[in-house]
């Protein structure tokens, strides 16, 4: 395993041995002062036997596609607005996750993050479905979210981002993949993301905020980059997935108007009741 971390003045990018963590350095591009910074710790869902058993030695990163990453941040803007703001990622393995967040403006009146880097190496995915191995992930805030640096250090603030990381990660963390219809719980018992939700696990959807041109972007002959809609849940709308199917789970939050913005004080649409779901 290898720690990869960039400068925060200048953006290099970095690579070194595990044991250099906590060390301090000086960036050969710029002079900034930097301290190689510890690996985060594993997240809850590494708790997942299921996954655990399958995860894969850490390897090395895939060369830095600038190139790509254009492609990915014009799409971005083209169809849901200026980006203001890239939350890069400090450590990595696997693949290097970014965070592009666009700022709530008149169409769009909230912000909206979207990830660059899961599509930098292709999923696993069965034979015949070549066409699903490159995709990324998005989810959108409220206006009021608070999304700063300092903000982050509260788990209740930040969650949102760690989803969008661990489940950007986790197919080639775990040699799987991820597309629509798919749920993913947070550990198993599922585990609620923060202590300000309920919300316990996540399923993809096409994303229901954004015009449908957004939802592909073909990069050349061979590439296509699909984009998912990361809707959280609560444990009862992820048990009515397991016990009804997908349609099921569907047509309840369809019904409840529920999409990719986050909406902690939103309605649980399979609340158990005398009558079941």
């Amino acid at each position: 395993m290898a720690i990869v971390f960039r400068c925060e003045k200048c953006d290099t990018r970095y690579r070194v041995d595990l044991d250099k963590a906590g060390c301090q350095a000086t960036c050969r591009c710029c002079g900034q002062s930097l301290v190689v910074p510890d690996p985060l710790p594993r997240e809850q869902l590494v708790g997942m036997p299921a996954l655990r058993d399958r995860r894969q030695p850490s390897t090395p990163l895939p060369p830095a596609n600038d190139a790509h990453t254009q492609m990915i941040s014009d799409h971005l803007e083209t169809h849901l607005g200026p980006i203001d703001y890239v939350f890069h990622e400090l450590v990595s393995e696997y693949v290097h996750i970014d965070v592009h967040r666009i700022p709530p403006q008149p169409h769009r009146p909230y912000y909206t993050l979207v990830t660059s880097g899961m599509s930098e190496r292709p999923m696993t995915v069965p034979n015949g479905a070549e066409s699903l191995r490159y995709a990324e992930l998005m989810l959108c805030l409220p206006a009021d979210w608070p999304l700063s640096m300092d903000d982050f250090q509260d788990e209740r603030n930040y969650w949102p981002i760690r989803l969008l990381k661990v489940l950007a990660r986790l197919p080639h963390e775990f040699r799987t993949w991820l597309g629509a219809s798919h749920s993913v719980p947070n550990s198993e018992p599922p585990l609620a993301y923060a202590s300000n939700t309920k919300f316990c696990g996540a399923v993809l959807t096409p994303p229901l905020t954004c015009p449908d041109d957004f939802r592909t972007l073909k990069i050349d002959e061979e590439q296509s980059i699909l984009f998912y809609a990361v809707v959280p849940l609560f444990p009862e709308e992820m048990e009515c997935k397991l016990n009804l199917g997908m349609k099921a789970l569907l047509d309840r939050l369809d019904h409840g108007q529920v999409t990719e913005l986050i909406n902690l004080r939103r309605k649980n649409c399979c609340r158990k009741s005398w009558f079941g779901f």
